[in-house]
């Protein structure tokens, strides 16, 4: 089993911003057939082309989850182009690292959260 930084458990058991927006400006999902994770990003745009409120569902496993929660929080508050720039290292680096086999997960929440922007 993967040995997650304290970050990792603390975002996989009490995740932030779970959910939908229902009248969301955009909506992304990504999946990964290979593992099975899929994640779908709810994003609300303000006036000033920030994003004022991100929420996401994921179904995959605890890395998944911890990195959507990360990626959400990370994102709320940004401008559309700071949002844009989010990288899966950035994600990894905030959650103080993820075991090598699933670095792939913070692929998935940055791609998401990309999309959703489009």
């Amino acid at each position: 089993m993967p040995t997650y930084s304290d970050k990792v458990m603390d975002h996989l058991m009490n995740p932030r911003n779970v959910g939908e927006i229902p009248d969301a400006d955009g909506v992304g999902t990504v999946g990964n057939p290979v593992c099975g994770d899929m994640m779908a990003f709810y994003v609300k745009v303000d006036d000033e082309d920030r994003l004022a409120d991100v929420k996401f569902k994921t179904f995959g496993c605890g890395a998944a989850i911890a990195v959507s929660s990360m990626v959400s929080e990370m994102a709320k508050g940004m401008s559309l182009e700071e949002a844009k720039k989010l990288s899966n290292k950035d994600v990894a680096t905030q959650l103080d690292g993820l075991p090598p086999n699933k670095m792939h997960c913070s692929n998935l929440g940055a791609d998401a959260l990309h999309n959703a922007i489009e």
